[in-house]
């Protein structure tokens, strides 16, 4: 039996010039706790120049956090608190993989300036955003607009979605999600 790593891969367009795997049914932006809705799979350039996949990663837990700006202060918070805590979530079993809608060039930079080990995927075109629920309307200062939402999905080792934070606050973060990985 194939797992939703492998369905996904038989089921993705390659005709597409970016790569990227048509938007599968938007997710729910609310937390979500044992769903096991399977992940939409994605193909994205990194920081290193290489297409990343999710099934890349088949048979690992992914913890793919989307975050809105590279170089900014909660953005630089929350990928340093990810790499703080590497080591730790290594020993769950998982990798982390960042996701905004930067550049490849961009991520690089970014990656070098703060000393990050992990992938940082370039979305420039917001598709995997919003397979993913992490695009939708945003208030600041009164001014509303459409943009990115900090959203961590945590994908089990079968390609499914095992939980999800929405409006994520970046402080005490990475702590919550190697708490969820330790419950599954």
């Amino acid at each position: 039996m194939a797992t939703s790593y492998e369905k996904k891969a038989t089921t993705k367009k390659t005709t597409t010039p970016t790569k990227k795997a048509a938007p599968a049914k938007k997710a729910a932006p609310a937390e979500a706790e044992g769903s096991r809705e399977a992940a939409p799979a994605f193909t994205l350039p990194s920081d290193e120049g290489k297409d990343v996949s999710l099934a890349d990663y088949a048979g690992k837990r992914v913890v793919l956090y989307f975050y809105p700006k590279d170089n900014t202060p909660g953005c630089t918070r929350e990928a340093c608190a990810f790499q703080a805590s590497l080591a730790a979530l290594r020993k769950q079993g998982a990798v982390v993989l960042g996701v905004s809608r930067d550049s490849a060039k961009t991520h690089a930079g970014f990656k070098a300036k703060h000393d990050l080990t992990f992938p940082l995927l370039a979305d420039t075109d917001g598709a995997v955003h919003r397979a993913y629920g992490a695009w939708g309307t945003k208030t600041n200062y009164g001014r509303t607009f459409e943009g990115a939402l900090r959203t961590t999905v945590i994908i089990d080792e079968q390609g499914r979605i095992t939980k999800r934070f929405a409006n994520v606050k970046v402080d005490g973060h990475a702590d919550q999600v190697l708490a969820a990985l330790a419950a599954l």
